[in-house]
């Protein structure tokens, strides 16, 4: 028989791609909350390692008909994702060191700041300024603060990335999606490592958790060209799950 466990990390996965892939960012960002209350991965530290290698594969598996049909901005990717690295790799260094307790009090915070930033939406960019002057020197500033940040909470960091791209460089906003992915996947894969190394990777249920994710991103992305009239009504309910979710985190970490 299945464990429950098991099960609950494949669906759980499967919620996480799928909102990924329907409203184009920050579905990463339910992936360490659901490890740890609904899965069970009890360590914060650990949770946070498994999240962070579950969003790295999903991103990779995601930029794969994102760069066939021409929306990876290579040279800028790269670019981003070197300095990115490192600031992952400083940023996961740095949490592993803070109590987990504190670590999702912060991790919250950071929530309720995407969902407030979500509420906003996104502009529109045509790609016209694409390059910048000094777009490198640009990108990689940008990347080595999303990366920090990213690899700091154990998550893909996609809800900076994009915007970080698009200001550094001029490009498309549907470029900068593309683009984020190889970013997302590279951080990830950083901060994974990281903790892994400490031993605070829970492997057989990151993959699961992956499986879960890839299927999740596959109807997610179908879902997103039927219902593409209603994404701006998606994005406020995403907005509004993950403000609940930081609400209930906060009361778990900071109420006896």
């Amino acid at each position: 028989m299945f464990p429950l466990h098991d099960l609950l990390a494949v669906v759980c996965g499967s919620l996480v791609g799928f909102s990924l892939a329907l409203i184009g960012g920050g579905g990463s960002i339910l992936s360490m909350p659901m490890l740890l209350y609904v899965v069970g991965v009890h360590d914060p530290h650990r949770a946070i390692g498994t999240s962070a290698l579950a969003v790295a594969a999903n991103a990779f598996a995601n930029l794969i008909p994102h760069a066939r049909v021409g929306h990876v901005r290579w040279r800028a990717a790269f670019t981003f994702a070197a300095t990115g690295m490192v600031g992952a790799y400083m940023g996961s260094s740095l949490g592993k060191l803070v109590d987990g307790r504190h670590l999702l009090v912060l991790f919250a915070l950071l929530m309720l700041a995407i969902a407030a930033l979500m509420l906003r939406g996104r502009r529109e960019h045509d790609g016209k300024g694409y390059p910048h002057r000094n777009m490198f020197s640009r990108l990689g500033a940008a990347g080595f603060g999303a990366g920090g940040l990213a690899g700091f909470f154990g998550i893909g960091g996609g809800f900076l990335i994009v915007p970080g791209l698009v200001f550094a460089s001029g490009m498309a906003m549907i470029e900068a999606i593309g683009t984020s992915l190889f970013c997302v996947g590279a951080f990830g894969l950083t901060a994974a490592l990281n903790y892994a190394a400490a031993g605070w990777v829970a492997w057989p249920m990151a993959w699961k958790f992956v499986a879960g994710g890839v299927a999740g991103g596959w109807l997610g992305s179908w879902a997103a060209e039927k219902l593409s009239a209603v994404r701006g009504v998606l994005s406020l309910l995403f907005a509004a799950v993950i403000t609940a979710v930081a609400l209930f985190m906060l009361a778990k970490s900071l109420l006896p």
